[in-house]
């Protein structure tokens, strides 16, 4: 029996999808993001039948359903925080100092959840020849892998993170002036919500196999990239919002900044909850 015929998909120099026609009639199907979120390829049937199969060793399932289950809780509770942070800030006394520490704690939360994703990249199966089953490897804790596209969403992420990490630690900072301030707390803002739009971006790639993004509204996967690429936006204009002027010391826009950072991280504890529904 010949080598079944193989097919890639992707953007640019990555792949993302793989298939294969078999001399019998199967065709199975390798995607990236369903074989690391839940373990699984896709197979249809000489009949035209399709069914996701779980590919992979049950210890691994298992593996992949505990850092689902961290990930996905990570970015609920942060996304809460951080909501609350905003509320506080919005409605609460005005002490800057409260809404300070409830952000921190949140991002605390976020870099936890940015971790556990590339976690999720580093230990996720791999696809074998021809189409068999995935193949998992030994336990990592890093791993520099830049031709994988998945690795560079979520390493992009968790960068985000670590960036919104050092805005958040000088939020803490007294008597800045206001170039301090934009440089010190500002600037970080801006750059983590960059990571984080780059970061959905290349998730839509990897999830539609091209370089535009697409609508799978049937798909689970596709929901959680979109609500948190919207919650990333929504950072976005918060952040733009929070620069602090340098003729009256005032931000552009106070309500602005704290409604889009309340309503991004409730996108944000929302495409948690997805997540926890996209496992094996």
């Amino acid at each position: 029996m010949g080598q079944p015929e193989q097919r890639a998909d992707g953007a640019g120099p990555f792949t993302t999808r793989l298939t294969w026609h078999r001399s019998e009639g199967e065709t199975v199907v390798w995607e990236s993001r369903l074989a690391r979120r839940r373990g699984a390829l896709s197979v249809r049937g000489p009949g035209g039948t399709v069914a996701t199969v779980p590919s992979t060793d049950a210890r691994a399932l298992v593996r992949l359903r505990r850092l689902n289950a961290v990930a996905s809780g990570a970015f609920v509770i942060g996304g809460a925080l951080f909501a609350l942070g905003a509320a506080v800030s919005q409605f609460g006394s005005g002490d800057a100092g409260e809404s300070a520490a409830v952000y921190f704690v949140g991002g605390l939360f976020f870099n936890i959840g940015g971790y556990v994703s590339l976690l999720q990249v580093l230990n996720a199966p791999r696809h074998s020849q021809g189409g068999g089953p995935l193949v998992t490897g030994g336990w990592r804790w890093w791993g520099y892998e830049p031709m994988r596209l998945d690795w560079l969403s979520t390493f992009a992420l968790f960068a985000g993170t670590l960036v919104f990490g050092v805005n958040l630690l000088d939020s803490f900072l007294q008597g800045l002036t206001v170039q301090q301030t934009n440089r010190l707390i500002w600037a970080p803002d801006v750059i983590g919500c960059v990571l984080f739009l780059v970061s959905g971006h290349l998730a839509f790639v990897e999830i539609c196999h091209r370089s535009r993004p697409c609508i799978r509204s049937r798909g689970l996967g596709w929901w959680v990239v979109a609500v948190n690429q919207l919650g990333s936006v929504l950072f976005m204009v918060s952040a733009l919002a929070a620069f602090t002027r340098p003729d009256t010391g005032s931000l552009v826009n106070t309500a602005v900044a704290n409604w889009g950072t309340l309503s991004g991280a409730l996108c944000f504890s929302i495409g948690g909850v997805l997540q926890a529904f996209e496992r094996p």
